[in-house]
């Protein structure tokens, strides 16, 4: 399914683009938006290079950037290669992907929501900025602006009923653009950070978190849930680093199973609004954890 075939359309970002506060243009279970005041006093006063293994949102990178706190040499790594590619293709092929989104918003409606959501099913070659469009569309016309795929690696959100979608803002998409043009960005699992890291450096952990009951796990970040082992093994990775010299962050949920796995660290509660749930009287404030191996 071909949309655009050129990349020789595409302009420049302009450089008015950094004046805009930059802001996170996907929705994402988790996201961080709402809780930046309560992490600002628990960031790193200085730290060599900023590193993400789980970007989602990008809420709290887009905070630091806004507020001249990154560095030069900035990583951000995610599993997820189809949000990997949107953050490529906004950085790199930004205008094409414009131009795409008008075409989804002028052609919105359930019978082509459905028939974009099933083009995975169909094995539809999609260029990278094709795929990109689509998760954005999908992403702000599906119920709740959840990302869940099943068993099969497809996606199976049904459409949320919205009046009139916001699809996307030109604007700020240009912003995030001037943003990222230094960013690297790379398929990566968390893993490998260990190998990849250096003394100083400030990786900030914010994965699928733990269950805090055996009916609230509600998505799929990819086309495996992402386990207890998992768990285990981004503690031992939290650990790795720490011996290595690094600054680390950690968000999760309020659980004895994360305050077991990170009781020899310091360990701060936040209230957090919880936006996604099936059962409308289960969102409200509920306490979440954020881990450190460094003082404030």
């Amino acid at each position: 399914m071909t949309f655009l075939n050129s990349k020789s359309d595409a302009s420049v970002v302009t450089n008015s683009s950094h004046l805009q506060e930059v802001k996170p243009f996907l929705k994402w279970a988790g996201g961080k938006s709402q809780l930046i005041q309560q992490y600002v006093p628990l960031f790193p006063k200085t730290f060599n290079r900023y590193c993400e293994s789980f970007i989602g949102g990008g809420a709290i990178f887009f905070y630091l950037w806004n507020s001249k706190r990154l560095p030069s040499a900035c990583y951000l790594f995610d599993n997820n290669e189809e949000l990997i590619n949107v953050y490529q293709v906004v950085r790199d092929e930004v205008d094409i992907l414009i131009r795409l989104l008008w075409l989804h918003k002028k052609s919105h409606r359930k019978d082509y929501y459905y028939k974009i959501r099933n083009l995975d099913r169909e094995n539809i070659a999609l260029s990278p900025v094709e795929k990109a469009a689509r998760l954005i569309y999908l992403n702000k016309t599906c119920f709740n602006g959840l990302y869940r795929v099943n068993s099969k690696g497809y996606f199976n959100v049904p459409m949320g009923s919205y009046r009139n979608p916001q699809i996307f803002d030109e604007k700020q998409l240009q912003a995030v653009s001037f943003a990222l043009q230094n960013v690297k960005l790379e398929i990566r699992d968390f893993r490998t950070m260990v190998d990849f890291a250096q003394e100083k450096d400030f990786f900030y952990f914010d994965p699928p978190y733990h269950p805090v009951s055996a009916t609230s796990s509600f998505t799929r970040y990819s086309a495996n849930d992402f386990t207890e082992k998992d768990q285990n093994d981004l503690a031992n990775v939290f650990d790795a680093l720490t011996n290595k010299g690094c600054y680390c962050m950690l968000s999760n949920s309020y659980t004895p199973f994360i305050l077991n796995l990170y009781k020899n660290f310091t360990i701060k509660l936040i209230d957090a609004t919880r936006r996604i749930n099936s059962n409308s009287g289960k969102r409200g404030l509920i306490k979440e954890v954020v881990v450190l191996n460094y003082q404030i």
